[in-house]
């Protein structure tokens, strides 16, 4: 198995030099399209047939699915990461892979072009060996923002004859199995005050401090939510526009975070439930995920276990954060495991090289005597 660590690890530094960052979140950033292609025409060199899957009114943010050689009939597992990364801003040289002992440096090193470098590798090497499985990959655009990628490639299985037994995201999680994972909601709070000279502000109503009576309100209310398992905060706030005014706008953005099994959608009481009726407020769902669980049987729960005794790890990673794997559980069992480093998001993002290739390694040991029903 030496030899698909040591692809992977080529693959991941191939990967960090390519800029992916997504526009989403910086305007005019490069997106995807590299990235696709190189992976495409590597894996067309490699015997799968792939396609190309964008998003409606999103041409320019491409996403890749890969399908082995093979009979349809064998046991078919989704192999999924995301290609999009954050920006690079304070980052001197991003997109140049960087080692050191055992990190790899870059943007998207964990991030997790170390995950897509494992599962691409991994995938190859089954294919290599004939291997009695289907590793159909899932090369996905816009994690990191609306997840149009993995909603436009999940409605498009079905139209290519893929219909998986089971998902792996190979999302960072030290190797160790994701329990569980969060929900989010973000709720926008508005406020109408009237405006009036400043020197005269009794007959104005100030929107501001009605704002500042709600970010009060959430302070209070955070804790009882914390000790439920989610979180509450305004992350977001603005008002007014010129000074000697009453202010007659204001708005905040409330975030709350929601453990699995807690509708993501319940914030939007949550968040009125703190607004007082003397207060010209309106409050809007922007944005909601619900959370998921790893399911207790089934073809998941089987390779969770199989994956887990191969790497010495197991479902132990409650992950505080949202990511794909109710969007994938939808159409499949579903499951996540990747290699993790260190500054997510940060100047010093990095992954542990060790990680990438004890992954591709235990997914071809794993993945060649797996079978859907077997638990």
């Amino acid at each position: 198995m030496g030899d698909v660590a040591a692809d992977a690890l080529h693959l991941l530094s191939d990967l960090v030099g390519i800029d992916s960052v997504n526009p989403g979140l910086v305007p005019a950033a490069a997106g995807e399209a590299e990235i696709v292609e190189h992976l495409r025409a590597r894996l067309h060199g490699s015997g799968f047939a792939t396609t190309v899957v964008t998003a409606p009114g999103h041409a320019d943010r491409p996403s890749l699915i890969a399908v082995p050689p093979g009979p349809g009939q064998r046991p078919t597992l989704v192999l999924n990461g995301h290609l999009d990364t954050v920006g690079v801003a304070g980052m001197p040289a991003p997109f140049t892979p960087r080692c050191d002992g055992d990190r790899l440096y870059g943007r998207g090193a964990a991030d997790m072009k170390g995950g897509v470098a494992a599962i691409v590798a991994a995938a190859e090497h089954l294919v290599a060996v004939n291997a009695p499985v289907r590793p159909v990959l899932a090369l996905v655009a816009d994690e990191e923002d609306a997840s149009l990628g993995s909603e436009a490639v999940i409605d498009a299985l079905p139209g290519l004859g893929i219909r998986p037994d089971a998902c792996l995201i190979a999302e960072p999680t030290d190797l160790a199995l994701t329990r569980s994972l969060r929900g989010f909601a973000v709720v926008r709070v508005t406020f109408t005050g009237r405006a009036a000279h400043s020197s005269q502000a009794d007959l104005g109503v100030n929107a501001v401090t009605h704002l500042g009576r709600l970010l009060h309100a959430v302070d209070e209310r955070a804790a009882a939510v914390r000790a439920g398992g989610g979180d509450l905060m305004v992350t977001v706030a603005r008002g007014g526009g010129s000074p000697f005014v009453v202010p007659d706008h204001a708005e905040c953005l409330v975030e709350l975070r929601t453990p699995a099994g807690r509708s993501s959608a319940e914030a939007l009481d949550e968040v009125r439930s703190l607004l007082r009726p003397d207060w010209d407020a309106t409050a809007d769902l922007v944005a909601h995920r619900d959370g998921w669980r790893l399911d207790d049987a089934g073809p998941a729960a089987d390779l969770s276990r199989r994956l887990g005794d191969e790497l010495g790890t197991g479902p132990t990673f409650d992950a505080p954060y949202w990511m794909e794997a109710p969007l994938w559980q939808r159409r499949c069992p579903t499951l996540v495991c990747g290699p993790s480093g260190g500054g997510l998001h940060a100047v010093d993002e990095w992954v542990d090289v060790r990680q990438v290739g004890a992954l591709a390694a235990a997914l071809t040991t794993v993945l060649a005597g797996w079978r859907p029903d077997a638990d």
